[in-house]
């Protein structure tokens, strides 16, 4: 369950993806610059259709089904009433509007200690500071608040009835001791966030409820059927890539980009800048770092600036084609990818976007290359912070979008400067989920066993001599670009600089 559609994905027992099938959500809402919101009940219809359409299309019967994973997109914030009904439009992962909350947690909590305590710092996109906006800014929607979810979790919900979250998916909200895999006491008891108001916690492959009647009615499941706890859609998008041991790692694009490694404890980077969290795997943690506007730039482009489908090719791949007649570098245009604000590694939702170095000889061409390596850049600010902190890298596995594309794929690789993997079922995040769901209904013992069973390489694509050399020459360029820039955005009067 993505920020633009659902997806519905059947595999059978040797990992083989049998059908599919997809709806479109209604595009989320702006109400103020930054802001974010969407509707949770589309989401529970675009579930319903897209199951019946992948169900409808695979010829397999409802009783077949063994058990039914969840995973979707993180950080939301699902408000229900006592009666389930929801008390307003979901605040989702991208918005940004809780900095004076986010602010308001490094007051309460004093320096480092909330890191301590959930393994991350106080962000706008975590659950935690949602919830305090809506408490302080809107006290009649808070007063009727019974449950907190998020985004997968109230499908889930309404699919089975039980109130569920999986540790992954928990350790994006800013009130779990990831370290523990448990609820903070601390956390929850300094921010009056009672413990009532959250689902019971889960290990991602654990059964945490069946498909009601009424869940059966809406969507064509077989009532009875397992469900599992499932996970946030990084933590199974990296389970669809096999990255579950340690030295693994992903860099997948699509709205935002996360580059993601899986690691035996929980690593902290004491400033903050990439996310500890638990991974579905149980026993496990991984770091990530996120890249908010990856895909999104290339899709703002398209829709603001860019073309039409040519007979019948994708505006992309047009892009993609017209990039890849200028030279690695653009000819020194830059793109730095902040349409959002940036989590990896500013940790500042009022860094903007910006198109730099530009002359009278770029062509639109050059400036859809610039939007390829500046987002490739971006998830490598997350690669010279895990050598910073010793995190092993051995190989490195591409998805989303990125993946895709063949010239994107080569920008990656030059860029990191490492050989990338593209697996052959590059299906993400729902992907993930059904292993997951596998491994609940006993078809493999493990996660890992899963993975090894069904995960495999389709190709390599080494970084090309000249490329690499342009691309880290470009990196050192692109890395002075945004302390050149931020303090010219900054809210604060006291960041300026003359």
């Amino acid at each position: 369950m993505g920020t633009s559609g659902t997806r519905a994905l059947l595999i059978d027992e040797h990992g083989r993806v049998i059908a599919s099938g997809s709806e479109e959500h209604a595009a989320f809402a702006n109400p103020s610059p930054g802001w974010a919101e969407q509707d949770p009940r589309d989401w529970w219809r675009a579930s319903g259709v897209a199951v019946r359409k992948a169900l409808d299309s695979s010829g397999v019967a409802a009783d077949e089904i063994a058990c039914v994973g969840f995973s979707g997109q993180m950080h939301g914030a699902v408000l229900l009433d006592a009666n389930d009904d929801v008390v307003r439009n979901a605040i989702i992962w991208c918005d940004q509007r809780s900095e004076a909350q986010s602010h308001e947690l490094d007051e309460m909590f004093g320096p480092g200690r909330l890191i301590q305590l959930t393994c991350n710092p106080p962000l706008t996109n975590f659950t935690l500071t949602k919830l305090l906006w809506v408490r302080e800014t809107e006290p009649a929607n808070w007063a009727r608040v019974a449950h907190v979810m998020l985004p997968k979790d109230y499908v889930r919900f309404r699919l089975t009835g039980d109130r569920a979250i999986d540790m992954a998916d928990a350790s994006g909200t800013l009130l779990l001791d990831v370290a523990n895999r448990r609820w903070s006491a601390e956390v929850l008891s300094k921010t009056g966030i009672s413990e009532q108001l959250l689902p019971k916690l889960y290990e991602s492959p654990q059964v945490c409820g069946r498909v009601s009647a009424a869940g059966a009615e809406a969507t064509g499941l077989r009532a009875g059927t397992p469900v599992v706890a499932g996970a946030g859609d990084q933590a199974a998008g990296a389970v669809g890539m096999g990255i579950v041991r340690a030295a693994a790692v992903s860099a997948t694009i699509g709205t935002s980009g996360v580059v993601f490694a899986a690691t035996d404890r929980p690593a902290l980077d004491p400033r903050g800048r990439i996310h500890t969290f638990c991974h579905a795997v149980p026993g496990r943690w991984h770091v990530m770092g996120v890249t908010q506007a990856a895909g999104l730039s290339l899709r703002w482009f398209r829709d603001r600036f860019g073309v039409a489908a040519q007979n019948g090719r994708d505006p992309y791949d047009v892009l993609a084609e017209e990039a890849s007649t200028v030279p690695e570098g653009s000819a020194g245009a830059f793109w730095l990818p902040y349409l959002m604000g940036e989590r990896t590694p500013h940790l500042d939702p009022n860094a903007r976007a910006a198109l730099v170095g530009l002359t009278a000889s770029h062509t639109r061409a050059h400036v859809v290359r610039a939007i390829l390596e500046g987002v490739a850049y971006s998830l490598k600010d997350t690669f010279t912070i895990f050598e910073e902190m010793k995190i092993p890298v051995t190989r490195i596995r591409l998805g989303g979008g990125g993946a895709r594309s063949a010239l994107w794929r080569q920008i990656q690789a030059d860029v990191y400067a490492h050989e990338v993997e593209i697996v052959e079922a590059e299906e993400g995040a729902a992907y993930g989920a059904a292993i997951l769901a596998g491994a609940g209904a006993g078809a493999w013992a493990s996660v890992d066993e899963a993975c090894d069973a069904v995960i495999r390489v389709a190709s390599r694509v080494a970084p090309s001599a000249q490329g690499a050399l342009t691309m880290q020459q470009g990196y050192g360029t692109y890395r002075r670009i945004y302390p050149a820039l931020h303090h010219v955005f900054s809210k604060d009067p006291s960041r300026l600089t003359p």
